[in-house]
Parts: C-alpha cells; structure tokens; sequence
C-alpha cells in the first residue's frame, strides 16, 4: 500500500513538472532557469517520502542530465544542485550510475574538459565523491570512467578540484580496492604531475592520494614515486613533511611487498626523526617503533636468540637516551649494506637541504647499527672524511656526531687501525681536506670511552707526534684539529696520558710553532695546562723539567739540517722560553746545540733567530739561563764560541743583522752581570777587538749596541784594564761622538765617562800624558758643538775626566776658553776643577 501511494505521489509531482520539464527546451535562458527552480521546489526541497524521491528521480534524471550542457552558468549549477540532492535522499542512487557516469565523464574526462566554469567542475568532483561514499562496491563496473575522469582533475587549473579529486582517489581506492589495484597505475603520472603545486594543501591531498594509489595498487610503481616524496621531506610546509611521513609509515606497515622496499622506505620514515618540528619527530619515532615492533613479531623464529639472550646495552645509553628497539636496529642492519652507497652519494649532493638531511640520516642509522657498523667502517670513513670538510655547519655537526658513534660502538683497536695511516699520510686520503682525518679522530677518540682507549695511547700518542702528523701542514684548520684530538685524549684519558706526556707535549710545541693566530696559541697553552693537571703537577715548568732532556735530545737529533726554514729552530725557541728556569738545569745539553747552530758557516737567516731567541733568554738570565747560578760558567763557551765568532765582519745585509743580534746578545750578557770580572778579562782583548770594529758599522743600531758593550765591557771591569787596553779604546769612541746619530753620540760620550772612571792604578798618567792631551783636546772642541745636549754631556765627560788629571784638564782648558764660542762651559769646567782641588787639599 505504501509503495502504491509513492507512486501516485510521484505520479502526481511528474503531472504538475510536465509544463517545467517541456520549458527546458526554450531558448530563453531565463525560462528556463525558472523551470529548474521550479522543479527542485517541488522535489528535493519538498518533504516527500525516499520512494517517492526515487521515482521521481528515475523520471526525471534523464532530462536533468541533458541540462548538464545548458550554455547558462547558473542553469548547470542548478541542475548539479537538483542531482545532488536526489543522490543524497533517495534510497537505491546505485541506479542511476549506468546514466550519471556517462554524463560526468562527458563534462569532466574527455581529452577537452567541457565543463568551463571551475566551480562547476568542483561541484561535479563533489557530486561524484559523493557518489563513491553512499555507492562504494557499485561503482565497480564504472571504475574505467571514473579514471578517465580523476585523470584530467587532479592535473585542473583550480586548486580545490585537484583536491577534491585526491579526496575521490582515496575514496575509489577504500571501496573498490579489488578493481582499483587493476588500474590505480594509471593515476600516478598527473599525481605525480602536481605533487608540487605551489599550494601546501594541494601537495598535502596529492600525497595522500599516493600513498592511497600504491597502498592499492601491484607495487611495481614505488620506485617512480619515492625520489618525489623524497623531496617533499624538504617541503616548506610541516603538513607536507607530516603527510610524506604518515605515508611512508603505512606503507612500512601494510604494504602487501613492503619487504622489497625496505631499503628504500626506512630512510624516508628515519629521515623524519631528524625534523625540525617535534609533532613530526614524535610521529615518526612512534610509526618507526610500530614497524620495527611488527617485524620483530613477523621474524619472531629468525631472532629467537638474540631475543632470549639480549646483550647488554652499549655504554653510549647509561649516561641517558633510547636505545632502538631490536626489530628496528635489526632492519638497519640487515639493510645498511644497500643503504649506505646512497647515504655516500647523496651526502656530496649541491643542494645543502640534501646534504643535511644525509648527514642526520647517516646519524640516526648508525644509532641503530651500533657494533654492526664495524664491517662498513672503511666506507663510512670515507664518508666522514668527505662530510667533515662540508661548508655547511649542520653537515659538519651532524658528521662528527656519527664520527662519535663510531667510536662509541667500534672497537679501538679496529677503526685505529684504519684511521692512523690516513692521519699519518693525509696526502692519501680522498679528502681533498688535509686535516680531514685529523678531524675524525678526534671525533671518535671523543666519543670512545677511557677503558677502550688505555691500551692504545702509545700508538695514538706516537701518531700525533709523528713529525709528518704535528709537523705536516701550516694550515689554520689542520693545527685546530691536531688541537682537537689532544683535546679529545686529554678529555677522555685524563691520568692514563702520563705514559704519552713527551708525544703530547711535542705536539703542543709544534702547534704554537706553526700557528700564526693568538686563539691557537692560547689553545695550546690550555692543553699544557690540562696535560699538567692530569699528571698531578704543579704548571708547565714541572711539565718541561720532566721532558726537557728529550726534548733537546729531539731537535738534536736534526740540528745539522737546520735552516732558515726549519720549524725546529722555532720549536727551540718554544721550549727555551716557555721551560722559564728549567732551561737553566739543562745548559749542558743546552749549549752545545745553540753552538753548532750559531756556527758562523749556517744559514744566517737561522742564526738571527737563534740569536733573538738567546737575547730573550740573557735579558732575563737569573730567571732563564742562571736560575740556578751556574751561568757563569759556561761564559768562555758563550763569548768565543756563540757570540765572537758572528761579530766578524763578512759582506752582505744578512750578515750584518747577524752581527747586530749577535751584539744584542752581547750586551744583555754584559748588561746583566752574570760573569765575574775575571773571566771577563780573560777574554777581553779578543771582546774589545771586536766591539771596537763594531763600531764601524754601517747599522746605527749595530754602532748603537757596540758602545752601550763598550760601556758594560768598562764597567765591569772596574780599573782592572791595562793602559794598552785603555789606550786602545777610547780613540775609537771618540769617532763616535762624532757620529752622524745623536743616540751613538750620547752613548759614546757615556763610554767615555766610564773609561775615565775606569783608569785605575795600573794607568801610569805620567807616561800616558800624550794620549790624555789628546784626549782632553778633542772632547774640549766637542764641548763647543752647536747641540747643547752634546755640550752638557761632554761637560759631564770632563768632570769626571778631572779626577784622572786635573791640573792637565785645567791648563788644556785655560788654553782654549777664548776660543769657545760658548766659553761659559769651560767656565763652569774651570769651577769644577777648582772645587775639586780644594776639597783634596
């Protein structure tokens, strides 16, 4: 009864439309706009029962559809609205699909889309979405039309109709999964064509869609749309990222041969640990410890052992973090053999996104590997070797965090073996970075723990010392690195470095001898004074006191060769300073090296950094070179074997410098009195020999210092020179009052004033008359010179000079005073004498 009353009902509906229906076919729009209107007031938007909708629906759907190419806009979107809302009410839609498939595949998948209006076309995409959810199974044997369709959709101009139509591939892909695997292939290409729309939600449903199509479809297409979705891991938006993510999980989880793609799908999903977001990162530690979980239970009789008899966790896990589950570490390491060419590929790749993102996988696989990374350490140092000298910070930060975890899961005696020939022949290694392998292992011996490293210090230590190691390369990088791995040892060893103290120490001294910035000497003092607190002792002066006999014995070793050239002439210079009074212990190893350094046939460009070295050290003797006293003893060494012979004039600039640091040496020996008179004068005819011809040079500064060594000669002598001796000097100081500096001038005139203070008893004035009349004439004429700085210094010459013979100075001087042009000085000279006579008598 009820199904006959719905049937007049619709009877009675169709009746009243016939007038509508036939306006249709008018050709004015506005009729027929009115007809349409007309029939959804009288249909869908009346509350008639669901049969009777269905039979109104079948009586009307052809001509509705005929009006799906009305050339009126609002016409169509009518007529879209008037179907919707059938489909929606009516109880079997099913039914009308044999007509409403042709007709969207009419307007939406032919080769030239009909529909012009774009939200038209959505409204269609929506009509046939909503189609897949209320028909799902029935629409089977329409599959074919609804391809052609999302075909031409997914790859339409207007973004939401991409959308929706990746929302119908999804849906197709959940109804009608038996049919859909057969031809979901085919909806890769346009998917993959708009993967890359500028808008983040279009890329979000496209991804989706994918992974819906391949979830779907034979597998054979995984390879063709893994490098897209790996380029969406690099996606600006974190949907994307968390889409790509959510997606290579699933197919972890339920791909029907997932297995086969292991290798290709974990570094996608372990690629996500790493992101920047800490929703994604939770995301995928939580899909990735599903899967590793599932395999784990799929693989249950294969891992049967390592399951009842776990091994205990690595140490890197008892200071913190989470170790890998063993299904996941498992299928790192049954896949990192076909993982690790393209870790090793696309971690040298132009685009810093990528090299980042290979350098924090490459991390998080070797997290999972632990111990199994041992049989792919050659590789993987390779890698490191390479990645380390990225100029991208983040590749370098991520690369000596792996470089750490070898040293953590890698045995000692293994990756040593493989790392020390490349740090000792750098030049081997595929790097073109010299201090790449410096880098790693200083890395790894970081991340290594103290038991692990105790039985291989000597063979680290002697590496590192190494002269081809500590000695190899001037570069700034190569000597932090050498830094660096001291650093590492001296971190993790602690008191176990005593026994490779000298090899570090070495080190250290080769670095400051090289390094050419202030940050790296400083640096390399902090490690002394970490080398220092390790063994227990008090500073550096203890450290060189324990040393200091090797180290000497080190550069003897090779002092014959040494040239300008020669890092080990400032490797001396080093430890003589830095040892402070230690150097002071060891003057009898000392010596005999600066001596056959200072030989007057070496290179003279070594023998004036020897001799600012030594200068250095006799400036500041009681705390250096006679901390202990026992200076003096080595004088005659020091003056005829180390000093005398580079004051002999030979011809050439070099040469003279030498001579002028020889003098400087010279004069701090003199100027410092470490040598009793006695030996002085023991040596002083060949020393004033010298430093008279001195002071001839042509270098004001040479001229400078043989008169200030004329001056220390004199007063240290103190009235024990014989007349010769004093008869031999003071003509040729006189010279220099004359000099063309005013500064040789002053200090010869301060000689002067010593030599007459040093005439003592063995100086007969009586039979040295002549040459005190001489004497007395020439600095009376220099007492008239035009600078009065020079006439107060001769004045100051003279009245020291009356206490040797006053009344010869006072006749000398009475002789020339009207002769003066400034007679005053002799005046106040005439006044001294006088003063002075008086108070002797």
């Amino acid at each position: 009864m009820a199904a006959a009353s719905e049937e007049r009902a619709a009877a009675d509906v169709l009746k009243s439309l016939a007038r509508h229906l036939n306006c249709l076919n008018e050709d004015n729009k506005s009729a027929r706009r009115r007809a349409l209107e007309a029939v959804k007031r009288e249909t869908v938007e009346q509350r008639l029962s669901s049969g009777a909708l269905q039979e109104l629906f079948d009586g009307l759907l052809k001509a509705l559809l005929k009006c799906l190419s009305d050339p009126s806009e609002t016409c169509r979107d009518t007529v879209i609205q008037i179907l919707t809302g059938f489909i929606r009410a009516v109880p079997r839609p099913e039914d009308a699909l044999p007509y409403l498939m042709p007709a969207l595949v009419q307007r939406l998948g032919g080769q030239e889309t009909l529909e012009p209006a774009e939200e038209l076309r959505l409204a269609l995409m929506e009509t046939l979405s909503l189609l897949l959810e209320l028909c799902g199974r029935q629409l089977a044997p329409f599959l074919e039309d609804m391809i052609k369709i999302l075909r031409r959709t997914i790859t339409d101009p207007f973004p939401e109709v991409k959308k929706e139509s990746c929302r119908c591939v999804i849906s197709a892909a959940q109804s009608i999964p038996d049919q859909f695997h057969l031809q979901a292939e085919s909806l890769l290409e346009p998917l993959l064509q708009t993967i890359s729309h500028q808008h983040s939600q279009v890329r979000v449903c496209v991804t989706q869609a994918i992974g819906a199509v391949i979830q779907h479809s034979t597998g054979r297409n995984v390879d063709d749309v893994l490098s897209h979705l790996a380029q969406r891991l690099f996606d600006d938006s974190p949907r994307v990222r968390k889409t790509v993510t959510v997606v290579v999980g699933d197919w972890l989880l339920r791909l029907p041969d997932r297995y086969s793609y292991f290798h290709k799908l974990i570094p996608l999903l372990l690629s996500s640990l790493s992101d920047e977001i800490p929703e994604i990162r939770s995301l995928a530690e939580d899909l990735w410890r599903k899967v590793g979980s599932q395999w784990e239970k799929e693989n249950e009789d294969d891992l049967k052992d390592k399951m009842d008899f776990r091994l205990p966790a690595p140490a890197l896990y008892t200071s913190g973090g989470e170790r890998p589950g063993l299904g996941c570490r498992e299928l790192v390491v049954r896949n990192l053999s076909k993982l690790l060419p393209a870790v090793a590929r696309d971690i040298g790749d132009w685009l810093v996104q990528t090299r980042v993102k290979t350098a924090q996988l490459l991390r998080v696989l070797l997290l999972h590997a632990e111990d199994h990374c041992t049989q792919h350490l050659q590789s993987l140092l390779t890698v490191l070797y390479h990645s380390c000298a990225d100029p991208e910070t983040d590749v370098r930060a991520q690369c000596l965090e792996s470089a750490k975890l070898l040293g953590a899961f890698v045995s000692a005696e293994v990756y040593l073996k493989l790392l020390l020939p490349h740090v000792e022949d750098f030049t081997s290694c595929s790097s073109a970075s010299p201090w790449a392998p410096l880098t790693i292992l200083g890395a790894i011996l970081r991340g290594s723990s103290r038991e692990a490293l105790q039985p291989h210090l000597r063979k680290i230590g002697d590496t590192l010392a190494h002269p081809e190691v500590c000695q190899g390369s001037q570069q700034a990088l190569y000597l932090d690195q050498l830094l660096v791995c001291v650093d590492a040892v001296l971190c993790v060893c602690q008191v176990d470095c005593a026994v490779i103290s000298l090899q570090l120490l070495k080190v250290l001294v080769s670095v400051q001898s090289l390094a050419s910035q202030k940050e790296q000497h400083n640096k390399a003092e902090e490690c002394v004074r970490c080398l220092c607190e390790a063994q227990g002792l008090s500073g550096a002066c203890e450290l060189y006191r324990q040393h200091m006999a090797d180290l000497l014995q080190w550069l003897s070793d090779s002092h014959h060769t040494w040239t300008s050239h020669s890092l080990q002439k400032t490797q001396l210079e080093i430890i003589a300073v830095q040892s402070g009074p230690v150097v002071g212990e060891f003057l009898p190893a000392l010596l005999p090296l600066l001596r056959s350094c200072l030989e007057p046939s070496r290179d003279p460009e070594m023998r004036l950094h020897i001799f600012t070295m030594l200068s250095k050290l006799l400036l500041d003797a009681s705390n250096t070179l006679d901390s202990q006293g026992g200076f003096a003893e080595y004088m005659e060494m020091v003056l005829q074997d180390l000093l005398l012979p580079n004051l002999v004039w030979r011809s050439g600039r070099s040469a003279a410098a030498v001579r002028t640091a020889a003098l400087s040496c010279l004069l701090a020996v003199l100027h410092g009195a470490a040598f009793p008179a006695e030996r002085v004068l023991s040596v002083e005819e060949t020393l004033s020999t010298q430093l008279i011809s001195a002071l001839e040079e042509d270098s004001k500064l040479a001229r400078l210092l043989a008169c200030r060594s004329l001056h220390s000669l004199l007063r240290l002598t103190a009235q024990q020179l014989s007349a010769d001796s004093l008869n031999k000097i003071y003509p040729e100081l006189l010279k220099r009052v004359d000099d063309s500096s005013e500064d040789v001038r002053v200090e010869a005139l301060k000689s002067l004033s010593t030599w007459f203070s040093s005439v003592g008893k063995n100086y007969d004035t009586q039979s040295c008359r002549p040459h005190l009349e001489f004497l007395f004439q020439q600095l009376l004429l220099y007492m008239d010179d035009p600078d009065t700085k020079i006439q107060d210094s001769v004045l100051e010459v003279l009245k020291e000079a009356s206490e040797v013979d006053g009344g010869l100075l006072q006749q000398q001087t009475e002789a020339v005073t009207e002769k003066q042009r400034s007679p005053e000085y002799c005046y106040k000279l005439l006044q001294h004498i006088h003063s002075s006579s008086q108070k002797y008598t």
